[in-house]
């Protein structure tokens, strides 16, 4: 079958066979023989490289998760519902990173051309209006994360108490990150594999100090901690309204904020596929491993963080703070240990440049791959020698200059607004993707070719469903506390739920304007197009062998 892609540059959606048209369109891209990139398929943009090894995605997955949301916003969380909530909320949101890790590891892993999206997929498997929709605010939510992790490095700064202007250090810190991406993608693989490296052994230090100064192990005279603040101040702080009732909305307040910490991180792996070498091999294997770290470092850090700081501490992040700092740092401080408070801050500092990389890095691509979909200006999509998308990079980055708000306004309550903003836009993405998911799975099953999955995952697509259900609960109810009475805040509202209907705008706009249906139908899904490419190309892939113990056990970490 034959496709006419000037008609796809004109803007014609056509999924209906047309008897007698030889070149009616076949879904949302034209097909290209041979092409293995989405470069060569549409003739819109350059192509990027596979400079990304196995331990740079690893890595670099859960370096965009273990953030500033764990090191700063979880003290928030614990100033706001206490120590009980803060270790359910992260344990609960853990199981709906997982089936969003699995369910783009499944898609990924099936077609990792170059090039290729998240919102490439959404245009293929549903519809394109959603795609452009869902494209947009995917760049949205990760510019803002940019301006997110800039705000919080401020803030780990002002612990310190420096002579230095916060603006200067916000420039610093924006521009190291455009540097790191504005090079090469090995460059920033590795600088990303280095800065993920500090950061996990940070918090495993961190992990294995609370548990010593919880048992007792404390220089000053605090004694053993044990459960001492889930006694007094209490394990629950009721939110909004005393007694139970009041316990579950704090319980569901966590579990919003926690988001924040989780928000957009499984798609990181998704969106390296198009740039990681042997993708089939490796993107299954940073799927399997992240949610089990992830478990390891947000379980026992959120539970460590509820042990060393009660909820009543006053240097916790909160709206009204200036000098905020990290629960981990503050706890370290309350147990009478010298110096290593600031060596801890300045470890976690390098988490924050860590995610502000990485999500620059994402927020590009997604701008990129929207160029060469035809969803974004065809500018782009332009790449430099070292295949880097450097005008989408420059874009994405320009917005992280919103950081420099902190400078009149209170870090805290900067930090607060740009991490509501990108969570409600994360969870729609996540909403966007589960349907995504549904629909791929039903064509595979329509063409008889779920068997050729080259990843697959257990319980699907069962859990997808429970957790569209979970995370579509989270969207709508995301600023429930204004609606309580005296809690009205036009700023927090915004906050909430101004995504909601940029998003319904974007998406209603377009689908007015080319006229697509609601759904591609099942049976006009192409699932198989540009995958016999991806066959060849992965089948040279020859996994290296250990020689040693050595050698073995590193296999296995990275």
């Amino acid at each position: 079958m034959n496709h006419d892609a000037s008609a796809v540059e004109a803007g014609r959606y056509d999924y209906e066979t047309k008897k007698g048209d030889e070149n009616q369109l076949y879904g949302e891209q034209p097909v290209v023989p041979g092409a293995s990139t989405l470069g060569e398929a549409t003739g819109r943009g350059g192509n990027t490289h596979r400079g990304l090894k196995s331990r740079h995605i690893q890595f670099l997955a859960l370096g965009g998760a273990i953030g500033t949301g764990l090191f700063v916003g979880s003290g928030g969380i614990l100033a706001l519902v206490g120590p009980a909530p803060l270790f359910m909320a992260y344990l609960s949101m853990m199981f709906v990173v997982w089936n969003m890790m699995n369910i783009l590891g499944e898609i990924a892993t099936y077609l990792p051309m170059r090039g290729i999206t998240i919102p490439y997929f959404v245009k293929r498997f549903v519809d394109p209006s959603l795609s452009f929709a869902v494209g947009w605010n995917y760049w949205y939510a990760y510019s803002i994360l940019v301006a997110a992790e800039a705000s919080a490095g401020s803030i780990l700064l002002e612990y310190w108490d420096t002579p230095v202007p916060k603006a200067v250090w916000i420039a610093i810190f924006l521009i190291v990150i455009l540097f790191l991406n504005i090079v090469a993608v090995g460059v920033f693989g590795e600088a990303e594999f280095w800065f993920a490296s500090i950061k996990f052994l940070t918090i495993v230090g961190l992990i294995i100090l609370g548990f010593v100064i919880m048992l007792g192990g404390s220089p000053n005279d605090q004694g053993r901690l044990g459960f001492r603040y889930w006694n007094n101040p209490g394990a629950f702080n009721p939110y909004l309204v005393d007694g139970n009732t009041g316990k579950f909305l704090a319980y569901w307040a966590a579990c919003i904020r926690a988001g924040f910490a989780f928000i957009t991180s499984p798609e990181l792996i998704a969106l390296a596929a198009g740039e990681t070498i042997a993708p089939r091999r490796n993107i299954p294997k940073a799927a399997r491993r992240f949610v089990w770290r992830l478990a390891i470092f947000y379980g026992f850090g959120s539970f460590i963080i509820g042990v060393l700081v009660p909820s009543d501490d006053g240097r916790l992040l909160s709206p009204t703070s200036n000098a905020t700092a990290s629960p981990f740092v503050i706890g370290i401080a309350r147990a009478g240990i010298k110096y290593l408070n600031h060596i801890i801050n300045a470890a976690i500092l390098t988490s924050a440049w860590s995610a502000g990389n990485a999500f620059l890095f994402s927020g590009s691509r997604v701008l990129y791959g929207m160029a060469l979909n035809g969803d974004a200006p065809k500018i782009f999509g332009q790449t430099n020698r070292n295949g880097v998308p450097w005008v989408a990079v420059l874009a994405t980055w320009s917005i992280g200059l919103l950081a420099f708000l902190n400078v009149s306004q209170t870090g805290g309550q900067v930090f607060l607004w740009f991490s509501n903003i990108s969570t409600i836009s994360g969870f729609i993405a996540w909403i966007v993707v589960m349907v995504t998911y549904i629909r791929f799975r039903k064509a595979l099953v329509f063409n008889n070719l779920l068997h050729t999955l080259p990843f697959s995952t257990p319980f699907q697509p069962y859990f997808c469903y429970f957790t569209l259900f979970i995370v579509s609960l989270l969207t709508l109810t995301n600023g429930f506390e204004v609606f309580f009475p005296g809690q009205w805040s036009v700023s927090s509202f915004l906050a909430a739920y101004i995504t909601i209907p940029i998003f319904l705008t974007l998406y209603i706009g377009h689908k007015i304007w080319f006229r697509t249906r609601f759904l591609i139908k099942v049976d006009k899904i192409d699932v198989t197009s540009h995958t016999k490419e991806m066959d060849e190309l992965c089948s040279h892939d020859v996994e290296p062998v250990p020689k040693n113990w050595v050698q073995r056990a590193w296999f296995w970490v990275a």
